[in-house]
């Protein structure tokens, strides 16, 4: 899969966000990158300060990243669709984290 159609179901993902997520989500971008140097097997990642831990220190930061890895999740799909669930997955995973949830609550909800 090309990395521009990589980077569509991304983007499709994140119109799947519900309206009430999407207008809380605050100072985030979300990337598309081949895998990570430190764990290649992971499929994302969130950097940054979630929603839940910000105090009023916060502020003139650089936005939190979410790291989408393609490499891996090509890896362990093999059709189109299997990627296209993994993505939506993966980018509710890593929003999640975002908002302040742990990995526990998020694969409770289905979310990785």
């Amino acid at each position: 899969m090309s990395l521009e159609r990589f980077e569509e179901l991304v983007s499709e993902a994140l119109d799947q966000v519900p309206p009430k997520f999407a207008a809380a989500m605050d100072n985030v971008v979300v990337l598309v990158e081949e895998f990570n140097d430190e764990a290649p097997d992971i499929l994302g990642l969130y950097h940054g300060v979630a929603l839940t831990h910000r105090t009023t220190d916060y502020g003139g930061v650089l936005p939190d990243r979410i790291s989408i890895y393609r490499r891996p999740i090509l890896s362990m799909c093999t059709t189109e669709a299997e990627v296209v669930q993994e993505v939506l997955i993966t980018v509710l995973h890593e929003l999640g984290h975002h908002f302040g949830l742990d990995d526990a609550r998020l694969h409770e909800l289905g979310w990785g």
